[in-house]
């Protein structure tokens, strides 16, 4: 069974830092892609960050892009965003995700963790 743990969310300090986890199993991390993707609180999903499954390949949201960092440990089996600069439009719960693609309109991605809460306060 895939399973994907996402840890290190919290309230932060605008301006703060936050590095977020994500713990796989079930399933061969190494050979697998892997996203970061967001939801502020009524609102859709929000794409992050991807990065390949050798990790030497990385793409991010032009919201995020300069101050997040998105990395693996395919010894650990772990995924990380690194989160830098953060801001109040920040503030989501973000989740770990294999599997992602657009089709047409269409956002989906095959697993899902259960989230972490990232909350940027003043």
């Amino acid at each position: 069974e895939v399973q994907l743990v996402e840890s290190g969310g919290g309230l932060v300090q605008l301006g703060g830092s936050l590095r977020l986890s994500c713990t796989a199993s079930g399933f061969t991390f190494s050979n697998y892609a892997m996203s970061w993707v967001r939801q502020a609180s009524g609102k859709g999903l929000e794409w992050v960050s991807a990065i390949n499954s050798g990790g030497n390949s990385t793409s991010y949201a032009d919201s995020v892009k300069g101050r997040f960092t998105i990395s693996r440990d395919n010894d650990r089996n772990t995924l990380f965003l690194r989160m830098n600069s953060l801001k109040h439009e920040d503030t989501a719960a973000y989740y770990c995700a294999r599997g992602c693609r657009t089709t047409g309109e269409t956002f989906r991605c095959d697993y899902w963790g259960r989230g972490t809460q990232v909350t940027v306060s003043s």
